[in-house]
C-alpha cells in the first residue's frame, strides 16, 4: 500500500496550462519561449516561469536529442529478457549491467523474466557477445528478441 507521503512526493501538473506546456515540449523540446507562448496562450515570461517550476518539481526531468541508430553504426536492436540463475541471488542486475553501454534501457517487469533490456549493437556477432557479457556479469538466463522494424518510438507523452 502506498502511503500519503509517497503519493505526495510524486510530481503533478497544477492545471491544464501546465499540461499544454508539457504536450508542446513533448512534441518539440526545441520550441522557443515565443513559440510555446503562442501555442499555450501565455506570455513568454509566464511560460519560462512555469517551465522552471516544472523542472524544479521534477515533472520535466531533462531534454535530450534523438539520434538515428543506423547512422551511428548500431542498426541492430533487440530486447533481452533476463532471469536470475538462482532465485535466491541478490536482485542487483541493473547495477551489475550498468557498465554495458549497448544497453539503452533496463526495465523491471512482471512475468517470467525479472528485467527487460533494450539494446542496440552494430552486428549479430556483437549481439551474441553482449548476451554473453550480460549472462556473465549478472549470472542470469537470457531470452532475446531481435527487432526487425520499428514503426514508432519516443512518442510524445500525453499528460493524464
Amino acid at each position: 500500500m502506498t502511503s500519503t507521503d509517497e503519493r505526495a512526493a510524486v510530481p503533478r501538473l497544477d492545471d491544464e496550462t501546465d499540461a499544454a506546456i508539457v504536450r508542446e515540449i513533448s512534441v518539440d523540446a526545441r520550441a522557443t519561449l515565443a513559440q510555446l507562448s503562442e501555442r499555450v496562450g501565455l506570455s513568454s515570461s509566464a511560460v519560462q516561469a512555469r517551465l522552471r517550476r516544472l523542472e524544479t518539481r521534477g515533472v520535466i526531468e531533462g531534454y535530450r536529442a534523438l539520434f538515428n541508430a543506423e547512422a551511428l553504426g548500431k542498426p541492430l536492436a533487440a530486447f533481452i529478457e533476463i532471469t536470475p540463475l538462482d532465485p535466491g541471488q541478490p536482485d542487483n542486475a541493473p547495477e551489475m549491467l550498468a557498465h554495458l553501454s549497448a544497453i539503452e534501457a533496463c526495465h523491471s517487469v512482471a512475468g517470467d523474466a525479472a528485467y527487460m533490456l533494450f539494446v542496440r549493437v552494430p552486428t549479430p556477432r556483437d549481439l551474441e557477445d553482449l548476451i554473453r557479457e550480460v549472462r556473465a556479469a549478472a549470472s542470469v538466463n537470457t531470452r532475446t528478441t531481435i527487432v526487425l522494424q520499428t514503426f514508432f518510438e519516443n512518442r510524445p507523452i500525453e499528460p493524464a
